[in-house]
């Protein structure tokens, strides 16, 4: 065959099955199956009730706190001030918001190598208002299979009223939080004095709307869909884990072969494990995966299935634990607990420990030691420098006093730098409690010093002292500026 030529292969249909010429369509989409989480009780259970309620009276009532007078945590943006208990804090405090994020993100690391998704399983607030929707759902529409009842009858004034009511306790819950969470903006007797006006600003409106949405939506319809593709979490855990990640797992060596059998069978006679293929660890786990298929990303670490197959081995009369927290190595070795909390202090955990313990302790000295005032120095862009009476060569400047207490202080502004610089303006100075002060400084210099330096700028430094007041310790601040002196 010659290099031109080419060998052409004829495509012809490929008969159905069914003997139709024609292929049948298959879709690439799936719809999503609706979960039904069944309610469960147990130890993990009542744990997880608990950092609901914890989480949300810390959530729902620290804008009510007050404290000195104000709100205890109020984050005032039109202000540029943001109090957290005796802390008040300005814009230039950033760098602890970002600390604080880092220590969180360590902490998070930490406990995922230890036990795995503790977060996500307690208290992360999608699982938290999760629960707090599904509880409210059941109250309404019932449990499992009274809800699945419902959703598949036809409509009637039952299911419409059942929905109705969830709906409208759905939209009350998210906008009362939206409403909460906005009030760590805005003072939050204020924010509720203009809701019932309905006198709210536009971002207000915003923000409540917005919040509450998102509450709603992600709780009561997306629910384990956010967790399964939206949340990055589930996706890099892995990285975190090991095998000695204490995770929830079923012993499959105890379990299997899995079968029903009658309460008082015994297993061995039938051939079988302990696991009784009741369905319910799938029935009960919000995210509507079977745990014993092993360890998936989609299982946020709940423990409802252990509670529920504890309810199952107790009415068996087989020992607990068939589904438990334990390690890989844990069950591969078959280990004691205590021999698996021997592995704890291993190199991976010690590493985040040290890491988190000197982040943190870095923050909290920080805080400690920090200057209870904070200055900004400007110079004065409308002259640089002018020549004043007598010849002498002034520059002015703007300093900006912030104080950081929530009392009024005063303060002693000196500068110091070349020889023979003074100080031609007030030299003492008061500032409003939690409040920021500009002051005009004029700065000038004997012309017999200022003649051998024209022409050039000369770096000088600002001295601010509060001065002392019941007995309070003394603190300086030094910033540096230039000195202008004109040719």
């Amino acid at each position: 065959m010659s290099r031109t030529e080419s060998k052409i292969i004829a495509l012809r249909p490929a008969a159905a099955d069914n003997g139709d010429a024609a292929g049948q369509t298959v879709s690439l989409y799936q719809k999503q199956q609706k979960i039904y989480p069944r309610a469960v009780h147990g130890w993990f259970a009542a744990w997880r009730w608990a950092l609901v309620w914890l989480t949300q009276l810390v959530f729902y009532g620290l804008p009510w706190l007050q404290w000195n007078g104000r709100q205890a945590v109020l984050f005032d943006l039109a202000a540029r001030r943001f109090y957290i208990f005796g802390l008040v804090l300005y814009p230039q405090d950033f760098i602890y918001l970002t600390a604080l994020l880092v220590i969180c993100a360590y902490a998070l690391f930490l406990f995922t190598a230890v036990g795995g998704r503790l977060w996500c399983g307690y208290a992360c607030p999608q699982t938290v208002y999760t629960e707090i929707y599904m509880w409210v759902e059941r109250k309404i529409e019932g449990d499992r299979s009274a809800r699945m009842r419902l959703d598949q009858g036809p409509w009637t004034f039952q299911k419409l009223w059942r929905k109705t009511a969830k709906q409208v306790a759905w939209v009350a819950i998210g906008l009362w939080t939206g409403f909460t969470f906005v009030g760590y903006f805005t003072p939050i007797k204020t924010l509720g004095a203009e809701a019932l006006t309905l006198g709210l600003g536009p971002w207000e409106w915003f923000w409540i709307l917005f919040y509450g949405l998102a509450t709603y939506g992600n709780a009561g319809y997306l629910r384990e869909q956010v967790c399964k593709y939206m949340c990055p979490y589930a996706r890099f855990q892995s990285a975190m884990f090991d095998r000695d990640t204490m995770i929830i797992t079923y012993d499959a060596t105890r379990g299997e072969p899995r079968g029903s059998r009658p309460r008082k069978a015994n297993p061995k006679q039938l051939g079988l494990g302990h696991c009784i293929d009741c369905s319910l660890c799938v029935q009960v786990c919000p995210t509507g995966i079977d745990i014993r298929n092993g360890l998936q990303y989609e299982c946020i670490g709940c423990a409802a299935c252990i509670d529920v197959c504890n309810g199952v081995m107790d009415k068996m009369n087989y020992p607990r634990g068939l589904i438990r927290y334990s390690t890989q190595n844990g069950m591969s070795h078959g280990w004691t607990r205590a021999q698996m909390f021997k592995r704890v202090l291993r190199p991976r955990v010690l590493v985040y420990t040290a890491i988190l313990a000197f982040i943190g302790a870095a923050f909290v000295g920080s805080l400690v030691l920090r200057s209870p005032f904070k200055v900004d120095v400007i110079r004065d862009r409308g002259a640089l420098a002018r020549i004043v009476e007598d010849g002498y060569v002034e520059n002015v400047y703007r300093l900006q006093i912030m104080n950081a207490l929530e009392q009024p202080e005063r303060y002693r502004i000196g500068v110091s730098g070349l020889e023979g610089l003074r100080l031609a303006s007030e030299s003492q100075v008061e500032v409003e409690p939690a409040a920021s002060r500009w002051v005009v400084v004029r700065v000038q210099l004997p012309p017999q010093h200022a003649e051998p330096l024209r022409g050039h700028t000369h770096p000088i430094e600002f001295r601010i002292d509060r001065l002392p007041q019941g007995g309070q310790t003394e603190h300086r601040v030094l910033e540096r500026s230039t000195f202008l002196v004109p040719r």
